[in-house]
């Protein structure tokens, strides 16, 4: 250690440091108004809701009302739900208040900080919005916090997929509202196709906190919004496209992985041309000739379908329709389809019914709707590695919030195999022991097929286990409630990698539900034979978590390790990987497979090496890199559009507001 330094550090704080530091008095402050608050009767802390708006209405700002307005959420969660609000959440629910993000690792309870900034901000009855990846979670958090704001006299809606535009009308009324991106973003977009005022559902965007920040407004930003409307019926040339196209061979096409092209070689020209010309489809003398622009579409969207769209990784087929999987979360992705004709050529693939292409009437990316709010803010437990592109995009500052408890998790070094069946082998080697000793296990997968995969394996060796993927979602809170219990092993997409509370030794309230009964007696019975377990579980080591294969982006993977050692829980988590998997083959360095050979590694054998996982590491920042320049380039687009979009828009408004 250089002489000094320890003295230097705490002379010179990093900027996380200063800011938390800057908002610590304000912590103090809510503490110091707890036990005047905790005095008050329940009508007495509801009144404070109406107070607290009459003082706004009379200018004081959101910032002077903060320590009460906090104090009051903490004690009204203490008495409808029986949490309080850590010093560490306090921090939390500042810094989204603020405007900016909060990091916190998972487990620290980020649904009961967003109550915070929700309900100080509701106070100005503008509307907040609280956004969410999924229906399930907009759902469950929306009913559970709702005690808490309720007891203020605060009002929730929720917006699921589905719902009519009169019950849409009646959720974004409400002081706090969630939902998805997806539902917010689409229903701007539909409320400037409407005709009359009455019609459109969204108030103005006043306030929002983004959960899960890093996938919303940074993996899912590179897929704009759009509505669209049908085209004329090209069914049969997808068809006869897809028949073609089945009838290449390797030297008739290039695939290009990284980029996700697949392109005709001179020889597969040659080879279409000609098989055109003999069904009389072929116009002019060359395949590319102006005339056959519709064929050249058809065909380079089918030869995409077939060569770079796998079934069970990007998409599903379900009720003879093709469903997008989204491939950060593993979930089906309600009402979206691939544009530009894709859609229609996995249609063709797979034997389905081919609905018609479409043209797009409206887009937006997230990235502009987002940036919409009069004040942004989120919350994720891996936004650090992103943090350029926030404060670049979005003007967001990150603030890392520190844990209520020390991290005591081991996360392993990568073990890394030559082959994909000696990875496989050695994984199911690792959950049997585990298993032998009752240790819970859960194994995440980056696709449907992988973990189907692993599924059968275990079968054959009579693993008792349960699988969560997109096929398998209605399934998903009691398989996630299940898999902290005593031996439980749980095979999961990404699906289990956010917004996830897989608590040790199992669900409390689900235990109480299934219990039936409301008996105090029952109860306790229950809860103490939940603490027993519970016991059992960290003895055994805590929930073991075994990533089977790396994801393009760190915060993915960080994502699952999260899922054990919460609160300060013990755990473990590993990474299995071959030279066969996706990211090391696209991605990864020679060097690796080089340093394997040299090696001289026996089938089965494999290297675990910090000099393996920095060489990964920076396999994904190539890709992170690639993407972000994905991302910024779709935004230059759309900032030319947007400038259009909001003229149009505001045009529109003011000839309806004038009918």
């Amino acid at each position: 250690m250089i002489p000094g330094l320890n003295i230097l550090k705490k002379l010179f704080k990093t900027s996380n440091e200063r800011k938390l530091v800057e908002i610590q008095p304000l912590v103090q402050k809510i503490n110091s108004l707890e036990p005047e608050i905790q005095k008050l009767s329940d009508q007495e802390l509801k009144n404070k809701t109406q107070e607290f708006k009459k003082r706004i209405k009379n200018g004081e700002n959101l910032n002077k009302i903060l320590p009460e307005a906090f104090a009051c959420v903490r004690e009204a969660s203490v008495r409808t739900i029986g949490q309080r609000h850590f010093d560490v959440q306090l921090l939390g629910g500042i810094i989204l208040h603020q405007g900016n993000i909060s990091e916190m690792k998972t487990g620290e309870g980020k649904t009961l900080v967003a109550t915070l900034p929700a309900y100080l901000n509701s106070l100005t009855e503008k509307g907040v919005h609280v956004v969410t990846v999924n229906d399930y979670l907009a759902k469950r958090d929306s009913e559970w916090m709702s005690k808490i704001y309720n007891f203020l006299g605060v009002s929730v809606g929720c917006i699921i997929n589905g719902i009519d535009d009169v019950s849409r009308k009646a959720q974004y009324e409400c002081d706090i509202t969630y939902g998805t991106n997806n539902e917010f973003g689409f229903d701007y977009l539909r409320d400037n196709m409407k005709y009359s005022l009455a019609e459109m559902v969204q108030r103005k965007h006043y306030f929002c906190i983004v959960d899960e920040v890093d996938s919303i407004l940074i993996d899912e930003a590179r897929t704009p919004l759009i509505i669209s409307g049908p085209t004329e019926d090209n069914s049969s040339q997808y068809f006869l496209c897809n028949k073609l196209v089945n009838q290449l061979s390797k030297e008739h096409y290039d695939i290009d992985e990284k980029d996700r092209s697949a392109l005709l070689t001179e020889k597969g020209i040659d080879f279409i041309e000609d098989k055109l010309k003999k069904i009389n489809l072929l116009k002019g003398a060359n395949f590319y000739d102006p005339q056959n622009l519709s064929i050249v579409h058809h065909i380079n969207q089918s030869l995409k379908a077939n060569m770079l769209f796998t079934k069970d990784k990007d998409y599903i087929v379900k009720d003879n329709q093709i469903y997008i999987i989204d491939e950060f979360t593993g979930r089906i992705m309600e009402g979206r389809r691939y544009s530009d004709g894709l859609h229609q050529a996995i249609e063709a693939k797979e034997g389905v019914q081919i609905q018609n292409e479409n043209q797009t009437l409206a887009s937006i990316t997230f990235q502009n709707y987002f940036r919409l709010y009069e004040k942004l803010s989120g919350m994720t437990g891996t936004a650090m590695t992103e943090a350029e592109e926030f404060y670049q995009i979005y003007k967001l500052d990150v603030v890392e919030v520190p844990t209520n408890r020390p991290m005591v998790r081991k996360d392993f070094n990568d073990k890394i195999f030559r082959t994909e069946k000696e990875k496989f082998d050695a994984i199911v080697k690792q959950i049997i022991s585990a298993n032998e000793k009752k240790q819970p296990v859960l194994i995440g997968t980056t696709s449907i097929e992988k973990s189907e995969r692993i599924s059968k394996i275990l079968k054959q060796e009579s693993i008792k286990h349960n699988v969560l993927n997109a096929k398998f979602h209605e399934q998903e809170a009691n398989i996630i409630a299940q898999a902290g219990r005593i031996g439980a092993v749980t095979i999961a997409t990404n699906m289990a990698g956010r917004g996830t509370d897989i608590q040790l030794g199992g669900n409390l309230d689900l235990k109480i539900k299934e219990g039936g009964t409301n008996d105090k007696v029952l109860v306790e019975k229950t809860k103490q034979e939940h603490e027993e377990e519970k016991a059992k579980v960290l003895a055994s080591g805590g929930l073991f978590v075994i990533g089977t294969e790396r994801h393009e982006s760190r915060r993915i993977d960080n994502q699952l390790r999260g899922r054990t050692g919460r609160q300060g829980d013990m755990g473990a988590s590993i990474f299995y990987l071959s030279l066969q998997d996706d990211l090391m083959r696209i991605f990864g360095s020679e060097k690796i497979d080089f340093m394997l050979q040299k090696l001289g590694l026996k089938e089965g054998e494999s290297i675990d090496h910090p000099w393996i996982n920095k060489a990964l590491e920076k396999a994904q920042q190539k890709v992170e890199g690639r993407n972000f320049d994905i991302r910024k380039t779709l935004l230059q687009f759309d900032d030319v559009m947007n400038d259009q979009r909001k003229v149009i828009f505001e045009q529109r408004l003011g000839v309806i507001r004038n009918q």
